[in-house]
């Protein structure tokens, strides 16, 4: 027989409507023996670790993630709402945002494309991998029983190569695109909660940026700035009796050059592994 943890057993059991009932009782052992096998967590790695409870044959379980119906976007929901009850409702909520790349090089596989791989790359060594590139947001929180965060996943998105959408018929996205889509979707679910969203160089895009003063009460973007960013100072409020109204002040100097001949700021900041770092800070404000 297969004991659930009491601890556990709640949110099993808010899991189980994202199923039927024979795929639930397929999927219960699967992430049980995903938590307690040691090594790689394939299917068959799992079902050797749970041998002595799992019943039917061996490929029901293959079938689960391969054949059977069932979505990500109710699970996605249920886990972000047990995680963001670690979270003070006051409080914003930070979501690193990032793509990564999973290797499946089979002639069958399907989105698979050639992806780069910030992983494994430097900055003189490019490396790239055939496999699934995903679009990944998580929620960042800070247990009591641990000094630093926690990335928890909670929504994932597959990036398809332009020439498999093409090919379908679909309108390509680009992962900026799918971020902001999956972005939408967790403002939806919670909307009385405020974002932070955090994303590297990759995200910051124009579409991510209006995205964010669109739906600036319930959220906010911050990510790698480009140094040589052409800011202008936002348009005078003036009406004008005749022709088409100024979209843009007078420019502004790039990023580089402020950080260049501005004063610093030193703070302190929390780092990786729970330390603190002292850093020095130069802010400004400009339209994009």
């Amino acid at each position: 027989m297969l004991t659930v943890p009491s601890a556990a057993e709640e949110l099993f059991i808010q899991f189980s409507s994202a199923f039927t009932k024979p795929t639930f009782q397929r999927i219960l052992p699967l992430a049980i023996g995903a938590i307690v096998t040691l090594g790689r967590r394939t299917v068959t790695s799992i079902l050797w670790t749970m041998r002595t409870v799992v019943k039917g044959h061996w490929s029901t379980y293959h079938r689960v993630l391969s054949r059977a119906s069932w979505s990500l976007w109710p699970l996605g929901k249920i886990l972000a709402a047990a995680i963001l009850q670690f979270v003070p409702p006051n409080e914003p909520v930070l979501v690193p945002m990032d793509d990564t790349t999973a290797q499946h090089r089979g002639k069958r596989v399907y989105g698979k494309g050639c992806h780069h791989d910030a992983v494994r790359s430097a900055h003189n060594h490019v490396v790239f991998r055939w496999g699934h590139r995903w679009v990944v947001l998580a929620l960042s929180v800070k247990f009591p029983f641990i000094s630093g965060r926690w990335a928890l996943p909670v929504l994932a998105a597959l990036y398809r190569p332009e020439e498999l959408d093409t090919a379908e018929g679909r309108r390509h996205k680009t992962p900026a695109q799918l971020a902001r889509q999956l972005m939408a979707v967790l403002i939806h679910w919670f909307p009385e909660r405020k974002f932070v969203f955090l994303g590297d160089g990759g995200y910051a895009s124009h579409e991510l940026a209006k995205f964010c003063y669109r739906h600036r009460s319930h959220g906010a973007l911050v990510s790698r700035f480009r140094g040589d960013a052409r800011l202008y100072v936002p348009p005078p409020k003036v009406k004008a009796s005749m022709g088409r109204p100024r979209l843009k002040g007078h420019k502004l100097p790039t990023p580089q050059k402020v950080v260049a001949h501005s004063p610093r700021i030193p703070t302190t900041v929390s780092w990786y592994g729970g330390s603190d770092r002292r850093v020095q800070l130069v802010s400004g404000t400009g339209l994009w």
